[in-house]
């Protein structure tokens, strides 16, 4: 049973990595201008991020350190200083875009301007963080997060058997009122989105807060095979359905509100109410997990003591990082930028610096001095040296596509 509920850190992680504020309108506002024209790169962003989510598990499970800390030994300072000033920005944007969307989800529900509200939530999320145990923390939003499969039910209501929904997902390419330039920056946009560096960074030191050893190996590969799935799987059903709805009428999304739309046109108000639920569990636990991967980079950078296994006094740089990140994302918030743009544009620029996340990780993998005789087989490594090499496409597309297209405008 400890096993089993253990498997609720990759369904934290899932939850927080693929259905955010900025996933949650990003899969809406994919689904409504191409239908299902792109779900294959949410599937090949969660094969990505299972790949390397199970590595950087496995080296935190075999070393007790988290990714970044071995990062930093094994590559050496300036590389991983590179890494965390790109990671960190992306991170801080993210934070703020999360506390912004649960904020806009508390205005769905009250009806009092978001802004108000903005504060409170970044209390509320310290206050969980600074009190709230980890494995708690874990379960619970996990459990919480869980309610978002109200997306999937109102799919199958719009399209019993998902035959039509199979169906379009083997078109390639943009609709004919859109571009090439366009589909391109959606594409970039949605595989940030699925392999966005500050969850291997969690998922490592979660693991290290969690005590994993290498009887703890078919754990992290449980994490992975079934929690990242799960979230990619609800990345499609709010696509699917927003594709069965809005794209047939011209309807373009750009609120979180809209998102509800087809949930409440099959299920009526109870099904909304879950759906707002869920969705308020899935970006709070985002916003825990960003706040925490701040910390624990830095922390783990500055080799620094870190996590909440330990009393705050024994990691109070950990913890002032954590608090001076959440305080900034909130007066960023409180700046009026809109929170799905801010998560939007967080995502497409955490593309462009996925390689120097996820190259340093290929190669501990495959140090024995980390994993010990546990390093990646010869099929792994060609699996994800090919991911590596469209990493490095994209990282280099981003930013042009960014300026061609106006931001996906």
């Amino acid at each position: 049973m400890k096993k089993i509920f253990e498997i609720f850190l990759g369904i934290l992680t899932a939850f927080g990595g693929f259905v955010d504020i900025g996933d949650l309108v990003a899969n809406s506002e994919t689904g409504a201008r191409f239908g299902m024209r792109l779900a294959w790169v949410v599937i090949l962003g969660v094969i990505g991020i299972v790949i390397y989510a199970e590595m950087s598990g496995r080296v935190a499970a075999l070393s007790k350190r988290g990714v970044f800390d071995v990062v930093r030994e094994r590559l050496g300072a300036r590389w991983a200083l590179v890494n965390l000033l790109a990671s960190f920005f992306i991170n801080f944007l993210t934070i703020a875009a999360e506390i912004g969307g649960l904020a806009l989800v508390i205005e769905l529900v009250t009806g009092i301007n978001y802004l108000l509200w903005v504060p409170l939530l970044g209390i509320a999320v310290w206050v969980v963080l600074w009190k709230m145990k980890f494995s708690i923390m874990e379960k619970a939003f996990g459990l919480s997060g869980l309610a978002m499969i109200v997306t999937a039910v109102a799919l199958w209501r719009l399209d019993p058997g998902l035959g039509n929904t199979f169906s379009a997902m083997r078109h390639f390419g943009p609709t004919p009122d859109e571009t090439w330039a366009t589909y391109g920056f959606f594409a970039i946009g949605l595989l940030g989105a699925a392999m966005t560096p500050y969850e291997v960074f969690f998922f490592s030191s979660g693991a290290v807060e969690e005590h994993w050893t290498k009887e703890d190996l078919n754990v992290n590969r449980a994490n992975v095979y079934i929690g990242f799935p799960l979230g990619g799987l609800l990345s499609l059903a709010i696509m699917g359905a927003s594709a069965t709805v809005f794209a047939p009428r011209g309807i373009s999304v750009s609120h979180l509100s809209q998102v509800g739309i087809p949930v409440s046109l099959t299920l009526g108000k109870v099904g909304l109410a879950f759906l707002l639920f869920g969705m308020f569990a899935a970006i709070f636990a985002a916003a825990i997990e960003t706040s925490l991967s701040a910390g624990y980079t830095v922390a783990q950078f500055f080799g620094w003591q870190w996590g909440t296994f330990v009393r705050p006094r024994q990691a109070a740089r950990f913890h002032l990082v954590v608090i001076v990140s959440m305080l900034g994302a909130v007066l960023l918030a409180l700046t009026t930028l809109d929170p799905i743009k801010i998560t939007e544009y967080s995502i497409v620029l955490a593309a462009a610096a996925l390689p120097l996340t996820y190259f340093p990780i290929l190669v501990v993998a495959n140090d024995p001095t980390y994993v010990g005789e546990k390093t990646n087989s010869k099929a792994l490594n060609a699996v994800a040296f090919a991911y590596l090499v469209i990493l490095l496409v994209v990282a280099v597309a981003t930013i042009p596509l960014m300026i061609i297209t106006r931001g996906g405008a």
